[in-house]
């Protein structure tokens, strides 16, 4: 007998943000694995579940409530109210509807619904003409869907969307970066951590005088998770105390390290904040200073590179879409000299103090570049 039309709604809201506040929350992907574990459940008349539990990427549980669950007669539905604790984002409060339906189609189909950005450029992390799903919480939506279906080789397809993502997305950078009508579903690690710029600030070159009073003689600086764990696999003989991810903070670690007495620094990046510090901008917040093309193509240029290719360089979307240019040109001195001069960019800032050498990864954790 088929099951009859049915819908929940709880009214979940959110806390107020503390802008000096230290609440953690979690990630627009962890949002979507949590509606779609619970649209999952749903479909399978598993149940109306209050919360459901989501594995992160950091190899934390979180349990996720759920606001509304509704089944239609061959869609389930749920969604989940983006908490984004005390961190300033504009996606806190935000709706994340999950849709699941079964198709002939084997495994776990991901799509794009209504308020889900479109990208639109090359230079992301995902092809154009596809939803900005972000790879990492594609795989969290796919794991929490797999953790609920029986067959794990039945197909099932499931729709993100945020009824007011279009909104939303005018209070960011999609549109400059090509991904239109809609938010970006994102996250690494699955949770965001709140810390306002002083108090992140604080963080970092504590670090850093942590790793100085145990005499660690030599620190690596990276820009963000994925960097240092670069780091760490091209420096393992050095202690854990020795990695500090500075985030934006380039100038001002470097300025501690340099106070701190510490021989050696290296600084790890990826193209678009090394490009920052390459130009001479010690603090590299996206909302601060964007990448410039513009200085990239000049670059290129000084060292012979043909002119359709500058060209290229300087009408780019995204620093990773000039890395896929210069690759695809075959032209990899480009990366050396970023090197050289964030290099000496950095030498600048610490003035005779620690000797400096940059390293470029790309997305991959491969060294395009390096300069000391």
């Amino acid at each position: 007998m088929a099951r009859p039309p049915h819908k929940i709604v709880r009214g979940h809201t959110v806390p107020p943000r503390d802008t000096s506040g230290r609440r953690e929350g979690f990630t627009t992907g962890t949002a979507a694995a949590a509606a779609a574990k619970g649209a999952c459940l749903v479909l399978l008349e598993r149940g109306w579940p209050e919360t459901v539990a989501v594995h992160l990427p950091i190899g934390r549980t979180l349990e996720v409530r759920i606001n509304t669950l509704e089944w239609n007669g061959a869609t389930a539905s749920a969604s989940v109210v983006k908490d984004a604790g005390d961190d300033p984002d504009v996606t806190h409060g935000a709706e994340i509807f999950a849709a699941v339906r079964r198709v002939a189609e084997s495994g776990v189909q991901i799509r794009g619904g209504v308020g889900v950005g479109v990208v639109t450029r090359p230079g992301l992390e995902l092809p154009v003409g596809s939803p900005a799903i972000n790879p990492v919480p594609q795989r969290m939506i796919r794991q929490a869907v797999l953790e609920v279906l029986e067959d794990p080789a039945a197909g099932v397809e499931v729709t993100i969307s945020v009824p007011n993502g279009e909104e939303l997305a005018r209070r960011t950078f999609n549109a400059r970066l090509g991904i239109v009508g809609g938010i970006s579903i994102l996250g690494t690690t699955g949770i965001v951590r709140a810390l306002s710029t002083a108090a992140w600030r604080a963080s970092v070159v504590q670090a850093i005088d942590v790793a100085a009073a145990n005499s660690v003689a030599h620190i690596v600086l990276s820009t963000g998770g994925r960097t240092e764990r670069f780091a760490q696999a091209l420096y393992p003989h050095l202690p854990e105390m020795a990695f500090v991810e500075m985030g934006i903070f380039t100038g001002d670690c470097l300025k501690r390290a340099a106070e701190r007495g510490v021989p050696r620094v290296s600084v790890c990046a990826m193209i678009g904040k090394l490009s920052k510090i390459a130009a001479g901008k010690m603090q590299t917040h996206v909302a601060g200073n964007q990448v410039d093309c513009a200085f990239l193509a000049q670059v290129a240029r000084e060292l012979g590179a043909p002119a359709e290719l500058a060209a290229a360089v300087a009408a780019a979307n995204t620093a990773r879409h000039v890395q896929e240019l210069i690759e695809a040109g075959g032209f990899g001195c480009f990366f050396v000299r970023l090197c050289e001069l964030a290099a000496e960019q950095c030498a600048a800032v610490v003035k005779g103090g620690p000797a400096i050498e940059v390293v470029l990864f790309d997305f991959d954790g491969r060294i395009l570049g390096t300069a000391n």
